[in-house]
């Protein structure tokens, strides 16, 4: 399991950064900061990952956390799929993915 995360987060992190990249090219200059502060964290996140790194876990759950609020609230106002609905839903799995690895750490 801690393999896929690794990649999981650092190619969500990847599309993020894109996606605020993307956003900023129509007209949004907050979404290039977002999409690359949220983006550079997951990724970084991802790459740093260990079965034993809570804080590291709780750091993502985070970030999608915060991820998955802001974008819900915007896709179940409009249900347009794109960004908000598959950012939506990349938040979702990362959400349940950094929990899953939460309580499958080893304890000493």
């Amino acid at each position: 399991m801690l393999p896929f995360a690794k990649i999981y987060f650092i190619v969500f992190g990847f599309l993020t950064i894109v996606g605020g990249y993307m956003g900023f090219r129509a007209g949004s200059t907050i979404s290039l900061v977002a999409g690359g502060v949220a983006g550079v964290l997951l990724a970084a996140g991802g790459y740093l990952l260990r079965a034993d790194a809570v804080p590291i876990i709780l750091g993502l759950d985070f970030i999608c956390g915060l991820l998955l609020f802001r974008f819900g609230g915007v896709f179940l106002k409009t249900y347009a799929f794109m960004p908000a609905g598959l950012m939506s839903a990349l938040s979702l799995i990362g959400l349940v993915l950094a929990t899953v690895l939460f309580t499958m750490r080893p304890t000493a």
